[in-house]
């Protein structure tokens, strides 16, 4: 499996093509599974991701009193303890490399009465969490990070207040764990983004029976609501399909059909970027399936497609976030000159994805600049291979793999055991739709 090897080597050229169904939605996954440990009876999960990061998030509900089966490889049923039904882990709880996770649970635990300690791998341990830490301390909150970054220490306090608080930059993250606290907060609290960002917290917590209320670009909710357990059904993954959504501009000769994938519009800035870079990508609404969640799916079929550069508008940076290093290999192909600004959250991820793209990008041969909060290139017909250092980042090593298809030579990709974190049997799926490429 993928997870298992530390490079990749990809042979030059080749094309795609085929049909694929890219594993469940990481962010949706981890979301069902919190409030499923939240909500009173039993959840079930359909489209689970079985990946590390969101194995971390089940082991620390786990830890945290929540009963969580999986019956099937990618089914969860979750038996919730309701939300004073928490207890004290029996010792640090351990979130891996799992962001999203670590700032989530920031806000599920600080009103809970007793005390936790959240840790995670050498690279989580080096991310900032200050961002969600400031606002949640606005409500009462007492938490403790070292310098800025984890261990990440919550006391008990006697109860959260509700505020007031507008988002200085868009943040899924940094609004849901808000939320999350304010399930726990006396009054009303209202959240206000500068720009709109994932609402997959939104989505799910009004699946579970709690009313959020939507007033402009402010997100209110009342504390002391109840969350009633629920049938999640689970999409397949954007951030996923966009490495072969990409594949597809770059080599598909005939087309290569994504199915059942999660199309909500916080989430699919890559797809409009793409469309005005020329891009010949169909969206095919499914119907939907009728359990909770209320996430737009669609079928996704691309062709090769001539790409032209393109200045990203910041207003789709918070659309794209997690998508920008395979982006950068679609710019890197593109006719003409690209740019992206306002994406400095990029250096805060897995590794610095800005300077970890402009190394690997340099070392393809494709001219570029690195920005302070964005990168700058000109896209060439074709360009070398060599040896690409992911930095242990699963989203540049994916991308690094479907820029072989427009390389003369072949490339090795380093330290790619992350990759099972957000995307289990890529190796696998990549290799049936067409790249060449193997483990090491």
């Amino acid at each position: 499996m993928s997870g298992g090897a530390s490079r990749y080597r990809v042979q030059p050229g080749g094309s795609v093509g085929g049909e694929l169904t890219v594993p469940g939605d990481k962010s949706i996954s981890h979301r069902a599974l919190m409030f499923g440990g939240l909500a009173q009876g039993v959840t079930r999960i359909h489209g689970f991701l079985a990946g590390e990061d969101c194995l971390s998030t089940a082991r620390a509900l786990a830890d945290l009193g929540v009963r969580i089966e999986f019956p099937a490889p990618t089914e969860a049923r979750i038996e919730g303890t309701g939300m004073a039904g928490l207890h004290a882990a029996p010792g640090v709880l351990d979130m891996g490399n799992a962001g999203t996770a670590i700032r989530l649970m920031m806000g599920l635990l600080a009103g809970a009465p007793f005390a936790s300690t959240l840790i995670g791998d050498a690279s989580l341990m080096r991310r900032p969490m200050e961002r969600v830490a400031q606002p949640l301390r606005l409500m009462s909150a007492r938490i403790e990070t070292e310098d800025g970054r984890p261990p990440v220490r919550i006391s008990p306090v006697p109860h959260l207040k509700a505020i007031q608080y507008a988002l200085p930059v868009a943040s899924a993250q940094v609004k849901s764990a808000i939320l999350l606290a304010a399930l726990n907060a006396r009054g009303r609290t209202r959240v206000t983004e500068p720009a709109p960002s994932r609402d997959h917290t939104e989505r799910m917590l009004a699946a579970f029976g709690v009313e959020v209320l939507k007033e402009g670009a402010t997100i209110a909710l009342e504390g002391g609501q109840a969350l009633a357990a629920a049938e999640v059904e689970v999409p397949a993954d954007f951030s996923s399909a966009a490495f072969f959504l990409v594949a597809g501009c770059l080599a598909a000769a005939q087309p290569l059909v994504l199915r059942n994938v999660g199309v909500n519009p916080t989430r699919t800035g890559l797809l409009e970027i793409l469309q005005r870079m020329g891009a010949d990508i169909r969206v095919r609404a499914r119907p939907a399936s009728g359990r909770a969640g209320g996430e737009p799916i669609a079928d996704l079929e691309v062709r090769r497609s001539e790409l032209r550069g393109i200045t990203v508008p910041e207003s789709l940076v918070p659309l794209a976030i997690d998508e920008f290093p395979v982006f950068f290999v679609a710019a890197a192909c593109a006719r003409g000159e690209s740019v992206v600004r306002g994406a400095a959250e990029l250096r805060v991820k897995e590794s610095d994805r800005l300077a970890a793209m402009a190394a690997g990008l340099t070392t393809l041969g494709i001219e570029n600049q690195l920005l302070p909060d964005g990168l700058w290139l000109r896209g060439a017909e074709t360009f070398g291979g060599g040896t690409i250092d992911s930095r242990g980042d699963h989203r540049i090593a994916m991308a690094f793999a479907v820029a072989a298809l427009r390389a003369r030579a072949p490339l090795e990709i380093l330290d790619v055991a992350n990759v099972a974190t957000s995307f289990p049997g890529f190796l696998e799926l990549a290799r049936g739709c067409g790249l060449r490429i193997e483990a090491a």
